[in-house]
């Protein structure tokens, strides 16, 4: 695809997210458009948004399930850039978030990550990814589709924003090197569920992190997901996304301070105003994280 269309496709494709409006024709169905010319776009909404003001604050995740990359033609994940207003921090382990003008949005548990150095490399494993976060939390990503009935190809989901609506990051705990084995183990093993609905709580009747117990009365069990979903471990993934930004873009590769969402840990299920959302976390010292949509 020519350049003269590549930033066409993403003056397009901006617009859309700017004004929640849907886009008709997939790149993917346009002639020249694969997932070479998907990064392009991508590359060009960056600096879109930083023309804007907007600085890039870390990278997303999806495809992080390796079942689904030969249905697709993959070779790895995929991912796209985070910005600093879709990024957003949880006060106490509870926060609110307005998405402006939605069409059709899903919630995705997530475990998230801030690098304290770099992650070079084409090998990069999960014992020496994991050593570069500083911290680790629970997250909820809010993502937005531009396409109809959520039907698009692997090209189109980096080519529009990774569909990335918002991202709330609980409380960190940092990654220390005395327990890094022992967080390599549990990131592979632990458990999250997640709710909906029920009565919100004062934060005086939690328990500490990793408890387990809700910070809601009366919520809905909605599905139940585990660190085996995102390549086996959160670890394995952010391993394999550095890996996979190496080979492609070695120049700029996850650097120190950036934040990364590590895929979901569930399927995504739909989400809407005025919604009450809990996930909690068995077998990782993370405390529930609740969000509430308005």
């Amino acid at each position: 695809m020519p350049h003269n269309e590549i930033e066409t496709l993403a003056r397009e494709l901006l617009s859309a997210y700017q004004t929640c409006g849907m886009v008709a024709v997939l790149p993917s169905a346009r002639p020249g458009f694969d997932l070479n010319t998907a990064y392009e776009v991508e590359k060009k909404l960056k600096q879109f948004r930083e023309v804007e003001g907007h600085r890039a604050v870390g990278r997303k995740v999806g495809y992080a399930n390796k079942a689904v990359w030969r249905v697709l033609k993959l070779e790895t994940l995929v991912w796209a850039h985070m910005y600093d207003d879709t990024v957003h921090y949880a006060d106490r382990n509870s926060a609110t978030l307005a998405v402006a003008h939605p069409r059709s949005l899903k919630i995705e548990p997530e475990i998230v990550f801030g690098l304290k150095q770099p992650i070079t490399g084409a090998a990069s494993d999960a014992t020496s990814a994991l050593a570069s976060a500083d911290w680790l939390a629970l997250g909820f990503e809010i993502i937005d589709c531009p396409f109809p009935e959520w039907k698009f190809q692997p090209s189109d989901f980096v080519a529009s924003f990774g569909l990335h609506a918002a991202l709330v990051v609980g409380e960190k705990i940092p990654v220390r090197p005395d327990i890094l084995v022992n967080l390599l183990d549990q990131l592979s093993a632990f458990k999250l569920r997640i709710s909906k609905g029920g009565e919100a709580i004062e934060r005086g009747d939690l328990a500490g992190p990793g408890s387990g117990k809700s910070s809601v009365r009366g919520a809905e069990f909605v599905e139940e997901g585990s660190g085996k979903n995102c390549l086996k471990s959160p670890a394995l993934c952010l391993a394999e996304l550095a890996t996979a930004i190496a080979r492609r873009f070695p120049s700029n590769p996850l650097t120190a301070g950036e934040i990364v969402s590590s895929g979901t840990l569930t399927a995504g299920h739909p989400a809407a105003g005025g919604d009450l959302w809990t996930a909690e976390v068995e077998g990782l010292p993370l405390p529930p994280l609740t969000l509430r949509l308005t």
